[in-house]
């Protein structure tokens, strides 16, 4: 795949529409994300922000519309090629695997490496990142805290080495100070020229970290532009930032 700048669009989602059997979780939505940006997605629960992201990332099909990746048609790829193409997700809930060790995780998610310098060039760049990951390497990922795993989620998406990272609410159910380092990550990940796509609860602390949003309502985008403009916005402050 060529290399995209910075700033030029790397994935477009034009009119695109998911159903759940008859329920229509997405509706017509189209927006761009460029390179080595943040992009958001905020909104109420049930807003159609996850089915956004795994849409995406192939977890499931879209019934409309197209979207694509540095201009190929991905749509409804199966997952694991969407992952080959650098895309890589960490889920809602996390998804880790409580009964193998941190480190068994991590190599889960190191599954296109082409070769073992490769591997523990990656892993030594998720342990630098999440030093904790590193002091319990050998450990089952059950027996970590909340923010342990959501490191580990995000450490183990990592190790594919992707071009754009999917988060999907990585601050739920965290602690404000952990809160606070999961996003500290979440920027040196992107200074380092990873494309982030992230879906947020914590509205407030995404678009203040985020280049871009996309605020969703019931399946339908309602409002999208630069993140500092949303955060100004009336309306945002009133239905998502409580004010």
């Amino acid at each position: 795949m060529p290399k995209v700048n910075k700033g030029e669009v790397l994935l477009k989602f034009e009119d695109v529409s998911v159903h759940y059997g008859v329920i229509q979780a997405i509706k017509d939505i189209t927006f761009d994300v460029k390179a080595c940006e943040i992009v958001t997605l905020i909104g109420a629960n049930g807003a159609g922000k996850t089915t956004t992201l795994r849409a995406l990332s192939g977890l499931v099909k879209t019934s409309k519309g197209r979207i694509t990746h540095q201009g190929d048609t991905i749509s409804n790829l199966p997952a694991h090629q969407i992952v080959r193409r650098r895309i890589s997700h960490s889920p809602e809930g996390r998804g880790i695997f409580l009964n193998l060790s941190v480190e068994e995780n991590l190599d889960l998610g190191a599954w296109t490496a082409p070769d073992k310098a490769t591997y523990q060039e990656d892993l030594e760049h998720a342990f630098e990142l999440f030093p904790r990951l590193k002091e319990r390497r050998k450990q089952n990922a059950g027996t970590l805290s909340g923010g342990e795993q959501q490191m580990l989620a995000m450490g183990r998406a990592l190790m594919a080495r992707p071009e754009i990272l999917l988060l999907d609410e990585p601050s739920l159910g965290l602690a404000p100070q952990i809160i606070e380092k999961i996003f500290e990550i979440i920027q040196r990940i992107n200074r380092e020229g990873k494309t982030v796509l992230l879906v947020e609860q914590n509205a407030l602390q995404a678009l203040q970290v985020a280049h871009q949003g996309v605020v969703l309502e019931t399946g339908k985008i309602v409002l999208s532009g630069p993140a500092k403009e949303l955060l100004a916005s009336d309306k945002v402050r009133q239905a998502y930032l409580g004010e």
